[in-house]
């Protein structure tokens, strides 16, 4: 064999089933930061959602910021966020060890974060003035970071979408996304239609969402991926998705465009809950640190930091990628609850990233908790502390050069142990087991066992 044979990947790392041409750092990024802002945080409400008087909480039916429609938008006039530190956010998402971050320049309520020359009603009309998008992104491509824009195809604002009105609520059933559950198939709910605009009003809607699209894919650099939502009001057809995924590529050809662009994405989006049946392809589970996506002062059940790392551990070993969302205040400062978390994860992330971040599933292995790998490495995650040993199966023992504990880099012992019968049957590398005494824990959230594997070449 030659030399070269070192960087072919080891036969337990489950290979890509798609690569994304162009955005091939998407899988494997392992961890990215979600952002989700606007006017009315200075409410301390959620974002959008309050305006049809629904609970996007799964399985809470109780409305927690009930608020007219007038009131929500009703602060836009005085949005002045004067503690906004983009330099801060974008130095925390490198700290935590984010790999992009994905910032919400224009979400469902319809109030745009940026300078856009196709509405007045957004952050350049603010008393603030400044143009948060561009601090955003220009300071976390500063940190190396990538850079996400997220858009919301629906806009409950504009008058040709139509905007949400009082008499609108309930929001409709027809509009949330169970509706189109095959066992609603026939149902007043599959087949009833909110208000629709005149062909004329959709013809200017279409234009307004192509030329916001535009502004961003051309006024503010590079843009790594697009992460739309608000797909669900509207099908595939009226969105033409195949003529905004060909715009946009004429635009950033190598951007990532999520699955909420019907019919067109290139990765899945499982929000809040972990699927049941991890995705094929690329992925990203989106999730939030409490309950609400925007900041609310009384949101306070969060998720704790081992809750978390363990989460961003098993998307990892799926081959996904999580994006853990927080929310600034009205005034623009960081909610302290979610910094310090943040903050402990990128402690975590010192010395672990390597296990979550550019790595792979496994496959072929038998260990009792999530397994990433790396030509080269193999990483066992003791989501569950062992209490005598741990043993991993299907590896090739005889090309086992070392075994760590990540946090500390101290060498454990371990011995080897093969199936005599299949040991003389095995054609080429032998595949046994490893026994490791179980390491004392070194105090992280989270202890990874990394064993090294000498390459054949």
């Amino acid at each position: 064999m030659s030399s070269t044979q070192a960087s072919i990947p080891d036969s337990f790392i489950r290979p890509a089933d798609v690569q994304l041409q162009g955005g091939e750092w998407f899988t494997g990024a392992g961890f990215g930061l979600f952002v989700h802002w606007d006017q009315a945080s200075q409410q301390g409400i959620e974002i959008s959602w309050p305006l049809v008087g629904r609970s996007i909480i799964p399985g809470s039916e109780n409305v927690e910021d009930d608020v007219s429609v007038e009131q929500y938008q009703s602060t836009a006039a005085t949005f002045n966020p004067v503690e906004w530190d983009p330099v801060a956010l974008a130095r925390l998402a490198k700290q935590a060890g984010a790999r992009y971050v994905v910032f919400t320049a224009r979400h469902h309520a319809g109030y745009s974060m940026f300078h856009t020359a196709y509405s007045d009603f957004g952050i350049q009309n603010s008393p603030f003035g400044r143009d948060i998008t561009r601090e955003l992104v220009e300071a976390i491509r500063a940190e190396g970071i990538r850079v996400g824009i997220y858009y919301s195809l629906s806009d409950w604002h504009h008058p040709d979408y139509p905007a949400f009105q009082m008499s609108d609520r309930p929001y409709p059933a027809e509009h949330w996304p169970a509706a189109g559950e095959p066992a609603n198939a026939g149902t007043p709910v599959a087949e009833d239609r909110h208000r629709r605009p005149t062909p004329e009003q959709w013809a200017r809607y279409q234009d307004y969402l192509r030329g916001q699209l535009t502004e961003l894919l051309t006024d503010y650099g590079t843009i790594d991926l697009l992460w739309f939502d608000g797909e669900w009001e509207r099908s595939e057809e009226e969105w033409d998705s195949a003529g905004l995924r060909a715009h946009i590529k004429s635009l950033q050809p190598d951007v990532v465009i999520n699955d909420r662009l019907l019919g067109q994405g290139d990765y899945k989006t499982p929000e809040q809950g972990f699927p049941v049946t991890p995705p094929a392809g690329p992925w990203e589970l989106c999730l939030t640190i409490g309950e609400m996506w925007a900041w609310r002062p009384d949101d306070t059940k969060s998720k704790s930091t081992v809750s978390l790392i363990t989460t961003m551990i098993e998307v990892a070993s799926r081959g996904g990628n999580l994006l853990l969302n927080i929310g600034p205040k009205g005034d623009g400062s960081l909610n302290e609850s979610q910094v310090r978390t943040l903050t402990e994860i990128g402690g975590w992330m010192d010395a672990h990233a390597e296990s979550v971040i550019g790595v792979s599933p496994t496959q072929g292995i038998d260990f009792y908790g999530p397994s990433t790998a790396r030509p080269g490495t193999l990483y066992l995650h003791l989501v569950m502390r062992p209490i005598e040993q741990l043993v991993v199966r299907g590896i090739p023992v005889d090309r086992v050069r070392s075994v760590r504990l990540l946090a500390t880099g101290e060498e454990l012992p371990y011995t080897v142990n093969v199936e005599v019968h299949e040991a003389a049957e095995q054609v080429g590398e032998a595949l046994g087991e490893l026994h490791i005494p179980a390491p004392v824990p070194s105090g992280a959230p989270i202890d990874v066992v990394a064993i090294d594997f000498a390459h054949i070449g």
